[in-house]
């Protein structure tokens, strides 16, 4: 029987419903000459992945984009499968007997190392982790950040390091207005820091950040930015790099930076202290953290016209008592699943599972997203990477390089759930939780409340049955 056809579709399962996830459903449903059936499981009883649990509570905006989501996962071709773990309520060699193709879409959940003494320390934190905690992620919610401390030092210059500044630096009122965490609105609420430092590696030219992010911290209604000028003082290699043109965004960066360097204090509340050319080398103190060390750099030029941070012998302590790393996102490996943990992803060429780096195609496994090229880009970016991955899929089903599951039917697949007694979630279910997320958020005058614990998910869909 050929597959693709009505009497036999094309049975693909996606793990993971971030945003990778969702565009490769949307590249599978473009195709009108197959009849294809489109399964996503997600651990979690909500879907969306880092657009829910990772953007910005204060960038609404951004969030729009689960609209198309939407789009994507009420066509009649998908399901949606919440509350379902991948590797213990579904394996791999369940979902070989029931698809023809997995597409692993499961991000980078875990943070990088900073490999340097003190990161241990109480009060030393992954970016990672306060993110998911103040957007209200069931797995974070527990977790406490000693916000008593005065100052308090963010490790890396990307958008991650600027959400992780700029919500420390929020006031109460500008937190209100968004969909934060109700546990994290009233300890930042509460919070007694004053100072944040924000620390770059590499010269203001290189930083990670874009020109929104950057532009939006001199906007923060109870908060100065402070850039000395010779923190934006360029190596001869990045000046050449700016006049050139040749990157628009690190001119903008460096053209707003320097705006910084102009503007007098207003004596807000809260300072964010922009500082380049510095890496970390210990985190200090005994029981917590006292305070960090960290060195001066200077850029070198590499071989192939990179540039690189080398340390000098100069050294100073910040005073700060809390540490947020935020030096990249991490993937971390399935049961099953092929990984290269050097890279934190898992192996592949164009979206094709590999055994391993170099190694042979495993048939039927694809990956997309973060777990498939490494923690680069934003949202949009996931979309021509699955769309790559799928087209690999169609080139291998035109080969017959597809796997030959004996139970091909969304039937035996919820059979073999309720066997196991796994309370699953439709997406159905998930839009009765949106719905009273942001009827619960009219009451007390913002956006949405959010539910951040999955029995509290689980309890409320009983009762609306």
């Amino acid at each position: 029987m050929t597959i693709g056809t009505s009497e036999q579709p094309l049975r693909v399962a996606i793990i993971g419903s971030g945003p990778s996830g969702f565009y490769a459903a949307d590249h599978l449903q473009k195709n009108t000459r197959l009849t294809i059936e489109i399964d996503m499981f997600e651990r979690l009883p909500t879907p969306y992945g880092l657009v829910r649990g990772g953007v910005a509570p204060d960038h609404a905006k951004i969030k729009s984009v689960t609209k198309v989501y939407d789009r994507i996962a009420t066509q009649n071709n998908f399901r949606f499968y919440g509350h379902v773990n991948f590797g213990t309520d579904l394996t791999h060699a369940d979902l070989t007997q029931h698809y023809h193709a997995i597409i692993y879409a499961v991000g980078a959940q875990t943070d990088r190392n900073l490999n340097i003494p003190g990161e241990d320390l109480a009060g030393s934190h992954a970016a990672t982790e306060f993110v998911a905690w103040y957007n209200g992620h069931p797995d974070y919610r527990h977790l406490q950040f000693d916000l008593t401390q005065a100052r308090v030092a963010v490790i890396g210059v990307g958008n991650v390091a600027m959400d992780v500044a700029r919500i420390l630096a929020r006031t109460r009122e500008e937190l209100e207005k968004t969909d934060i965490a109700d546990y994290a609105l009233e300890a930042l609420s509460q919070s007694n820091i004053r100072e944040i430092y924000v620390l770059g590696r590499r010269g203001a030219a290189q930083a990670a950040f874009t020109n929104p992010e950057i532009k939006e911290m001199g906007e923060l209604q109870g908060a100065d930015v402070i850039v000395a000028p010779d923190e934006v003082e360029l190596d001869p290699y990045s000046q050449a790099l700016i006049d050139s043109g040749g990157d628009r965004v690190a001119a903008g960066n460096v053209q707003i930076l320097r705006g910084y360097t102009q503007r007098e204090p207003h004596g807000k509340p809260k300072r964010v202290i922009f500082r380049f050319l510095v890496s970390p080398t210990a985190i200090l103190g005994q029981d917590r953290v006292e305070g960090l060390q960290i060195v001066k750099n200077q850029l070198i030029q590499k071989d192939d016209g990179s540039l690189a941070a080398q340390a000098t012998d100069q050294t100073e302590t910040l005073p700060v008592g809390l540490v947020f790393r935020s030096v990249g996102y991490r993937g971390v490996p399935l049961p099953g699943v092929p990984f290269h943990d050097k890279w934190g992803v898992i192996p592949n060429e164009k979206g094709r599972v590999l055994t391993a780096p170099n190694g042979t195609q495993v048939i039927g496994d694809y990956v997309v997203g973060w777990i498939k090229r490494g923690p680069s880009g934003i949202i949009g970016t996931n979309k021509p990477d699955s769309v790559e991955t799928v087209e690999q899929l169609f080139a291998d089903l035109h080969e017959g390089r597809v796997l030959n599951p004996a139970q091909p039917s969304r039937e035996a697949v919820e059979a073999l759930l309720q066997a196991r007694h796994v309370q699953y979630v439709s997406f159905a279910d998930w839009q009765a939780l949106d719905e009273i997320e942001q009827r619960n958020g009219e009451q007390c005058g913002r956006p949405r409340l959010k539910f951040t614990r999955v029995e509290e998910m689980l309890e409320a869909l009983r009762e609306r049955q």
